[in-house]
């Protein structure tokens, strides 16, 4: 797979006659190993080394109920009490990362209210907080250390 601009970590991978995959440690199984999933993993580390979140705060490739439809987010990063604190967006590395994307993670939004929004192709990072009143996302350099 292909280097990504996000620290480096040691992942269980094995390969079968149904191709490679990777241990994801929060639905604790091993999981398809595409782009995609190679960006969402080493996102999770990230936020867990890094950003120091509890991986029981961590939730993986959920639906989401937006509009009557079903939808299926990245990753959530929930407070202790049940609120969202952020919502990642993971694109494979060959996806840009264009307005589309931003819509994308705006609709989940708009039945989560979460703190921040993060988007990656595992290359770019894009990092926004939500301004409710003004109904818009505001770019910031990174996500904070995580505080419960």
């Amino acid at each position: 797979m292909k280097a990504l601009r996000l620290p480096p970590a040691n992942f269980r991978v094995k390969s079968t006659e149904k191709g490679r995959f990777i241990f994801d440690p929060i639905r604790k199984k091993f999981v398809s190993l595409q782009p995609e999933e190679w960006v969402r993993q080493h996102i999770i580390h990230w936020l867990q080394e890094y950003k120091n979140v509890p991986a029981s705060l961590i939730n993986v490739e959920k639906q989401l109920l937006i509009a009557g439809t079903s939808k299926r987010y990245d990753i959530v990063v929930f407070f202790p009490d049940g609120r969202v604190n952020i919502i990642v967006e993971c694109k494979a590395p060959q996806i840009p990362i264009d307005q589309s994307v931003f819509d994308q993670i705006a609709r989940y939004n708009l039945t989560t209210d979460a703190s921040y929004l993060m988007v990656s192709n595992g290359m770019e990072h894009y990092f926004c907080t939500m301004d409710y009143e003004n109904q818009r996302y505001d770019f910031i350099p990174d996500l904070p250390e995580y505080h419960s």
